[in-house]
């Protein structure tokens, strides 16, 4: 049997979100669990305030999803911020950058079991002054494809070319943000580059949406896309 796969919604996306894209996974002999997140779990993040919430969510999950079928391991798929957030996740070094309460949880060493880790669309950089400190713990601690027990999958959609013009500005002003150059391709929101890792498997979709709401036909959890990504899960 297939691993089961967690989905972690992006930034403030609900499980209600993936919803399709759960089941085509299922559809395809794949068990999968989404991070019952709802939009307001994300509130106490704004800002780029700590995520340890939403890391705490992923965790709760996997491990359910590990004792309900009984598996050392399973894969990860990151959306968006899900990516990146799934990164340290991964990790053993305390994410410590907003500081520390007691009796909370701040390093999960997940790379131990976890197979794959899928990230869609995923901003792996940032210029944006309220997601650096996020994105820089995340980049100087666990760069690239970080652990060699863990295959590193990074999926980028080729919808739109920034511009600077009408239709194409919001892609033009978040490709700057992210990547540093808006006049590129990407998904209309993450560009191509940014959404890659040194020492991954490095994938582009073309015609691909950065999400649901999107206003092209296909994003990263349209079937017949997910069908394709599917295959890099082990």
């Amino acid at each position: 049997m297939a691993l089961p796969t967690v989905i972690l919604p992006g930034y403030l996306a609900g499980a209600i979100d993936y919803r399709d894209m759960q089941q085509t996974l299922i559809d395809l002999g794949i068990p999968a669990v989404t991070v019952p997140l709802v939009r307001r779990d994300w509130l106490p993040t704004l800002g780029g305030r700590s995520v340890l919430p939403i890391l705490e969510a992923l965790d709760r999950t996997v491990q359910q999803v590990r004792q309900t079928y009984n598996t050392e391991k399973v894969n990860l798929v990151g959306h968006s911020a899900g990516g990146w957030i799934s990164r340290i996740y991964l990790g053993e070094k305390a994410y410590d950058v907003h500081g520390i309460v007691d009796n909370r949880t701040y390093a999960w060493q997940a790379h131990q079991y976890v197979s794959t880790l899928c990230t869609l669309g995923t901003p792996q950089t940032s210029y944006e002054r309220w997601t650096l400190k996020n994105l820089n713990f995340v980049n100087f601690t666990y760069p690239g494809a970080f652990y060699p027990s863990v295959r590193y999958v990074c999926v980028a959609g080729k919808s739109v070319f920034g511009a600077r013009r009408l239709g194409s500005w919001l892609a033009y002003s978040s490709y700057q943000l992210t990547g540093g150059r808006g006049d590129v391709w990407g998904d209309g929101i993450t560009p191509i580059e940014a959404a890659h890792l040194e020492g991954a498997e490095n994938l582009v979709y073309e015609g691909v949406w950065h999400s649901p709401r999107s206003p092209g036909g296909k994003w990263y959890g349209t079937a017949e896309i997910a069908k394709q990504w599917a295959t890099h899960l082990n």
